[in-house]
């Protein structure tokens, strides 16, 4: 065995795993949350065109707008995010997150009870639905950008791939847990209660996992890399310990603390201290996520399998089936994002995408709607889930450098979440124009995403984040003509 390979497997010997994995499923939490408050309305979405936008005269605008309305909170909970983590720490922004997932989920399902408004559909019922849909939102935007972060803080280089992939693991999982719940509320109920109660139960039902996640995070630490940003070196270097073993974490704070030493003379308000490139790849990589049109998948799914002929409980019992690959395919990307490496996944899942979306998009310029759409569906939603499902995840995570990370993840998922928001709330109105071009469009954005990761996505398998800073500081060298830098090692 060679020295270098001794040295790891000393590092590995002395890593406490269960500690990580614990605090990784803690903060993965937020992850299942994100995924069960953006899922819930796929169950009850018919049921408020039914009882709110039918019943009060509205069109499809209002339709895609009341079904999008928690994405405008995405896009504050996104933005704010940077401030919230740079300020308040990784940790005290997740219990915020918590507490405003507590609340949604009680003012989405009875709006009226919490506002004071009248019980039966108005404009201000419709108006206090959202506002409370938008308070999750700010909870789902600020828990998807201080997750990753999170865990990707703690976790050694050689998992955190892996580690932060579980996050996104715990998003499709928290999706097929609500899509049982919706279910399980809808089964054996008639339409009509459904419409008047039903939907209620489903958004309510969220309080129970955010009053968990709040509580849990009362027993996690800070996270070492903010600890050490705060000068808080004695508390940094003890997390450090319970990870990786006293020798292993004094290397790990040295690393930290040199980064940040050189990077001192740097504004922390300073955005594009490391040049544009990083902070553009990072943008990219949120809107590519969402134009390749996976949410339309995830919202619409019900709706989707009814217009294939699906009766509404049976497209229901679909959706649960997609959800179910869901997970799979997202465990296929665990096992191998530290292995085979962030580009490879990343391009192959686009080329898996691009297949089943102008797949669908043939079928319906055909006008056939059946099983083999279905078999596109799940070849398209496969695809995302092993790769740009965790993977945009995993780099928006490690690709900042520290000095800037806080900032930079939140500039990243605010565009996510504005490119969420468009493709999600302008479904209704594209569909109605052309199916085939709906899809086709998708199709496209996925072969412009693997072009995009092909010629500048960065890979970043097995790099700290200290190295991947020393990555974009070579670069910002580079463009201002200077020769050298400090080495990473």
């Amino acid at each position: 065995m060679h020295s270098s390979e001794r040295g790891i497997h000393i590092m590995k010997k002395n890593r406490n795993s269960l500690y990580i994995f614990s605090l990784t499923l803690v903060a993965a939490i937020g992850g299942l949350l994100f995924g069960y408050d953006t899922a819930v309305i796929s169950g009850a979405e018919g049921s408020l065109q039914v009882y709110l936008i039918d019943s009060l005269g509205l069109g499809a605008l209002a339709h895609g707008a009341t079904t999008s309305s928690a994405l405008i909170g995405c896009i504050i909970g996104g933005l704010i995010s940077g401030y919230f983590a740079s300020n308040f720490g990784r940790k005290k922004s997740l219990i915020i997150a918590a507490v405003l997932f507590f609340v949604s989920a009680l003012g989405s399902g009875f709006p009226e009870f919490l506002f004071f408004t009248q019980g039966e559909p108005s404009l201000s019922l419709l108006w206090t639905f959202n506002f409370y849909r938008i308070i999750g939102g700010i909870g789902v935007g600020l828990a998807s950008a201080i997750t990753p972060m999170y865990i990707g803080e703690i976790a050694p280089a050689d998992i955190r791939g892996k580690m932060v992939s579980f996050n996104q693991f715990m998003i499709i999982f928290g999706m097929l847990v609500v899509y049982f719940v919706n279910w399980g509320i809808a089964n054996g109920q008639s339409v009509e209660w459904i419409n008047e109660i039903g939907w209620r139960y489903m958004f309510a039902s969220e309080a129970i996992p955010a009053l968990l996640f709040g509580a849990l995070l009362f027993f996690v630490p800070e996270t070492p890399r903010y600890l050490a940003m705060k000068q808080q070196d004695d508390k940094a270097l003890g997390v450090l310990t319970k990870i990786n073993g006293p020798a292993e974490a004094k290397t790990v704070l040295h690393d930290i603390k040199r980064t940040i030493a050189q990077s001192s003379h740097l504004s922390s308000e300073k955005l594009f201290a490391y040049g544009k490139l990083v902070i553009v790849v990072g943008i990219l990589l949120s809107i590519f996520q969402q134009f390749v049109g996976i949410n339309v998948a995830l919202y619409y799914a019900p709706r989707i399998f009814e217009s294939m002929g699906a009766a509404k409980d049976a497209s229901m019992v679909q959706t649960i089936v997609m959800g179910l690959v869901n997970v799979v395919f997202t465990v296929v990307a665990i096992y191998t994002v530290d292995r085979w490496g962030r580009k490879p996944l990343l391009i192959t899942g686009s080329i898996g995408m691009a297949v089943g979306m102008f797949g669908v998009a043939g079928l319906a310029f055909a006008n056939i709607i059946g099983i083999s759409t279905l078999v596109f569906i799940i070849i398209y939603t496969a695809a995302f889930m092993m790769s740009w499902g965790p993977i945009c995840w995993v780099l928006i995570s490690e690709i900042f450098p520290n000095k800037i990370r806080g900032q930079a993840v939140a500039t990243a998922v605010a565009a996510q979440w504005a490119a969420n928001y468009f493709i999600s709330s302008t479904y209704p109105m594209m569909m109605e124009y052309s199916g085939g071009l709906t899809y086709g469009f998708y199709g496209l954005m996925s072969v412009l995403s693997a072009v995009f990761v092909w010629k500048w996505v960065p890979e970043t398998k097995g790099k700290t984040l200290e190295q991947m800073e020393m990555v974009w500081r070579k670069q910002e060298a580079r463009q201002q003509g200077v020769s050298k830098v400090p080495n990473a090692q």
